[in-house]
């Protein structure tokens, strides 16, 4: 599995260890994995998704992106890309000289990525 993650590089992967769930017929398979075992393997796959994630966010580095703010700050604003869903995937901070206002979409020149957001300034800025 961890092969095949580093060979498809998906941008975004979650993942959640199993649990019964009443009336379930995956149930019915006994023999459950032990915790420290699932926790070991939602360790290594989220930590290798990860450096995916920081490799193909940095690709966005140098590049203008839409961003539509989500959440307001003084200098600093919150908000996602058009790729982004709303309170799973990452973030695009966004530094702009003006307010923005919740719902507007700026252009936003993306100047640097950490594992899973971006950070960048309102372009012309």
């Amino acid at each position: 599995m961890l092969d095949w993650l580093e060979e498809a590089e998906i941008d975004r992967v979650g993942c959640f260890k199993y649990e019964p769930v009443a009336g379930a017929s995956s149930n019915a398979l006994g023999h459950a994995v032990p915790d420290e075992i699932k926790q070991e393997r939602w360790n290594a796959l989220m930590e290798r998704q990860q450096k995916i994630s920081a490799r193909r966010l940095k690709r966005k580095v140098g590049t203008r992106q839409q961003v539509i703010i989500d959440e307001v700050g003084p200098t600093v604003s919150k908000g996602r890309s058009k790729a982004d869903a709303p309170e799973i995937d990452g973030a695009v901070y966004v530094s702009s000289r003006r307010p923005l206002r919740v719902g507007e979409i700026v252009t936003a020149k993306i100047e640097r990525a950490d594992e899973y957001d971006l950070h960048g300034s309102v372009a012309g800025f």
